[in-house]
């Protein structure tokens, strides 16, 4: 079977798998998987509205997703793409909430601010790793921590509390058609923008040369030096990279979902989930719009989970998720060993 096949079997077994053994958990747990089920799907598609919340959901995944993904193809490991997303919110809305500009210049205005911030959070761990050979894993996960305070810290200073004015609408992806065909759902244009997003990366990683100089130094620092490639410069590019897509997913909920931004006490969570995304998606530009779907109307169907006559706790579908990704890694496992036997076989 080929590694293409194998990359899209390998997840829909898990997804399937994962649900079924999730079923399983439901019932030891004293509750009817049938009822919880069709309370999800009801949760997801069960109204224009609650179809509309779930693409809203999703829209952030994507771009976290897919900032993961980018620097896992290239051989790092972004595990900062919480703080960029958050230092990204921050960027957006203090653009959208200071100037006075028509739409055409201030939402594309706030939504670059919004990647240049996550860009500039993501280049302090790649310049690290590229000239003094720091992980960027600590360095990230440090950063995440600052993200959080420091975007706090300027809030209360801008707002005079806790939470800033609303945005200006000439800077909101909210979109009234939208609005109307979802019940007045939080449904807004930042889809467009995930999925071009995807297109660009996915044209960036497969049809240039620079794509094709990440992806090797990926696979092979000595081997790209020994080809002439400035792997310091390529690692700087792909964590900056990485950095403006965590960004965009925080543009989506400063410019669309709330159209403000708080102090927070905790991470969003948006930046981690990205990385089973990443994982469900196979590490691949399109893969990963199927991974966030999937986390995003899970996420967001569970809700209705612990309504009755379910009344499953919602935290359920987080253990179905993590079940999902244990057997996703166990088949990329399985398909490694499979692998290395038959050349040894071969060998032999």
């Amino acid at each position: 079977m080929s590694k293409r096949w194998t990359s899209i079997l390998i997840p829909v077994l898990a997804v399937i798998l994962g649900l079924l053994v999730g079923a399983v958990i439901i019932a030891i747990s004293g509750y009817n998987p049938i009822v919880g089920y069709t309370q999800l799907w009801e949760g997801i598609f069960g109204d224009s509205y609650v179809i509309g919340e779930s693409i809203r959901q999703i829209t952030p995944y994507v771009l976290a997703g897919l900032a993961v993904a980018f620097a896992f193809k290239t051989g790092l490991f972004n595990i900062g793409v919480e703080g960029q997303l958050i230092v990204g919110w921050f960027a957006a809305v203090y653009v959208g909430i200071s100037f006075d500009l028509p739409a055409y210049i201030h939402l594309p205005l706030a939504i670059l601010a919004a990647g240049l911030a996550g860009a500039f959070w993501a280049f302090i761990p790649g310049i690290l790793k590229a000239k003094l050979g720091v992980n960027e894993v600590v360095v990230t996960i440090m950063l995440n921590y600052t993200a959080l305070h420091v975007t706090n810290a300027l809030i209360r200073s801008i707002a005079k509390g806790d939470t800033t004015e609303q945005i200006a609408q000439t800077a909101s992806l909210r979109i009234r058609f939208f609005e109307e065909i979802t019940q007045y759902s939080r449904l807004h244009g930042g889809i467009f923008i995930a999925i071009l997003t995807v297109i660009i990366i996915w044209f960036i990683l497969e049809k240039t040369t620079l794509g094709y100089e990440l992806k090797a130094a990926g696979f092979s620092q000595d081997a790209s030096k020994y080809a002439g490639m400035n792997v310091s410069r390529n690692i700087v590019i792909s964590m900056v990279i990485s950095g403006f897509i965590a960004g965009l997913a925080g543009a989506m909920e400063g410019l669309g979902t709330f159209e403000y931004v708080s102090t927070k006490t905790a991470m969003t969570g948006i930046g981690f989930d990205g990385i089973a995304v990443a994982v469900l998606g196979g590490n691949n530009p399109i893969g990963v719009v199927f991974g966030a779907i999937l986390f995003g109307a899970l996420k967001y169907g569970s809700l209705n989970m612990p309504n009755p006559p379910a009344q499953i706790p919602e935290e359920m579908i987080s253990v179905i998720i993590a079940v999902i990704i244990f057997f996703v890694a166990s088949g990329y496992l399985f398909q490694w060993l499979y692998e290395k036997f038959s050349k040894k076989k071969g060998v032999k």
